[in-house]
């Protein structure tokens, strides 16, 4: 139920400039999870690898985790993506999008965890428009991240 959009630690992470950040989940893309690793390693300054984990806790079943994962990165929720500085001595923007425009609403995944289906049990009221803000956000992050990627000095 709340009413703010989630906080973004890889872009707060790549507003400093210097550090290399990942978003993966392996159950989405693994490839891009084991390219953004070895990236991270051999980046010679900090680097910070965000990996959506899924939890027992979110309300669903663990042998259905990998598909979880695709899911929240089809619905953009979760955004697949690198941003290693290096790229711009190349002259190519520091932000590389790895996953596409999201193709499946939030609710598909959101409605799959007991703590967003709780929502509508608990608060039936306002529910559906925070999902639809949730969507919302989601869309305004993408544009964000899209515009990002297209700048060589980010």
């Amino acid at each position: 139920g709340k009413q703010l959009p989630k906080k973004d630690m890889g872009m707060m992470a790549m507003s400093y400039g210097y550090i290399y950040v990942a978003q993966v989940a392996f159950g989405a893309k693994d490839s891009q999870t084991v390219k953004a690793f070895i990236e991270a390693e051999s980046y010679p300054g900090p680097s910070l690898i965000i990996a959506y984990s899924h939890c027992i806790a979110h309300g669903y079943g663990l042998e259905e985790a990998l598909d979880h994962q695709k899911l929240a990165v089809e619905s953009g929720f979760w955004p697949l993506f690198r941003y290693d500085p290096r790229r711009r001595e190349q002259g190519k923007p520091p932000l590389v999008l790895d996953s596409r425009d999201p193709k499946r609403p939030f609710s598909d995944y959101a409605m799959r965890e007991a703590r967003f289906r709780m929502l509508f049990k608990t608060n039936p009221e306002n529910a559906e428009e925070l999902l639809d803000a949730a969507q919302a956000d989601i869309e305004e992050h993408w544009k964000k991240l899209k515009a990002l990627a297209q700048v060589t000095n980010l």
